[in-house]
């Protein structure tokens, strides 16, 4: 559900915000009865505006971290408020370590900044719902803001130990790997939390703790191992040529019959098929399976424009292409065949997806 905008940036809440609010809502109904007594139903009221408030600063958290994208040039789609705080989508990978360090760190600064502020107003702030309010607003972004730099992906922390590993490596790669382990550990740690409660604080875990000690390990370790194995995969995306890849290809006119293209396709010993005007300019690439789907007999009268696609933008690309923007190009424009250009715009032959799938595939195993 959109409910706003901040610096052009979309704020979204979940469903699972309103489950959250509500869980607040209830357990601080008991807080709220005893500071202002007789309120009844009304008690569930002021829990919920705590629990919009709370989130009120979960907002200027991840705020924080889309201005901070946006002030190093990258794009930010939208903020989305759910069940564990929120989330901040952002275009595209931090370019340098500097830029991940200030674009992680940014957001827990902003939550203890807060905290910090709110600890002089209880002194000031008399007795009563709004006192509680200002309390539980400085223990929340507080604990928020120093819980977020622990060392482990998802959480900020491991974003900044993920910088800084960058940084002293020059290896992103070994960076969000280092930060996933901290991830991990990080989950394990919080799903025996409970079982520590009474050690370390003299209090008696709840079912409500074991849940949510449960619910946070999970989306730690699953966002940690994501982060790992999608790293792992870029590792090899580097090894993805697209000049490697290329298939050899002739260019004919596109009212050429079928059978004539394929006949100087096999004396050619050319992999492809590149349509181009009578002034040599590329309009189109023949499409191997809609090819292959004429019948031989039906091949000298069928025109080789009608097997191929146009060439529509994005489905050309420049040779030198490789890796990670090779994998982004084809995602964002999906087809079977991808026309391949030297600088100089000649061209150079063409990039068949099933090419790349094959090629990724040998170095994933």
């Amino acid at each position: 559900m959109r409910v706003g905008q901040i610096a052009g940036v979309d704020v979204l809440i979940t469903m699972s915000w309103f489950f959250i609010a509500a869980l607040i809502a209830v357990l601080m109904a008991p807080r709220v009865e005893a500071v202002e007594p007789g309120l009844g139903g009304w008690k569930y009221v002021a829990g919920f505006a705590f629990a919009v408030v709370l989130y009120l600063s979960v907002l200027l958290h991840e705020a924080s971290h889309a201005l901070m994208a946006q002030h190093y040039g990258h794009q930010v789609s939208s903020i989305t408020l759910h069940f564990l705080g929120g989330a901040t989508m952002i275009e595209g990978e931090a370019r340098r370590p500097r830029e991940e360090f200030w674009i992680a760190v940014v957001g827990p600064l902003t939550s203890i900044a807060v905290g910090l502020l709110a600890i002089p107003l209880w002194f000031i702030t008399p007795d009563g719902l709004l006192r509680m309010a200002v309390e539980g607003l400085a223990a929340a972004n507080l604990i928020v803001g120093v819980m977020n730099l622990i060392p482990g992906l998802p959480l900020d922390g491991g974003r900044v130990l993920k910088s800084v590993v960058w940084g002293a490596s020059g290896n992103v790669h070994r960076g969000t790997l280092a930060a996933g382990w901290g991830g991990r550990i990080t989950a394990v740690a919080v799903l025996f939390w409970p079982l520590c409660m009474n050690s370390v604080l003299g209090v008696e875990p709840r079912f409500v703790d074991y849940v949510l000690s449960f619910v946070v390990a999970l989306f730690l370790w699953t966002g940690a191992t994501a982060s790992m194995q999608s790293a792992r995969l870029r590792r090899r995306l580097p090894s993805i040529v697209a000049r490697n890849l290329a298939r050899r290809t002739i260019t004919v006119l596109e009212d050429l019959p079928v059978s004539e293209a394929v006949r100087r396709a096999q004396e050619a010993s050319a992999g492809s098929i590149v349509t181009v005007t009578t002034g040599e300019q590329p309009i189109g690439i023949v499409n191997e399976t809609a090819l292959l789907a004429v019948p031989e007999e039906r091949r000298p009268w069928v025109s080789v424009s009608s097997v191929a696609r146009s060439l529509e933008e994005g489905l050309s690309l420049p040779v030198s292409i490789v890796g990670e923007d090779l994998i982004k190009a084809i995602t964002r424009k999906p087809a079977h065949e991808y026309l391949l250009t030297e600088e100089d715009g000649s061209i150079y032959g063409v990039l068949t997806t099933a090419d790349v799938d094959r090629a990724f595939s040998a170095r994933h195993q």
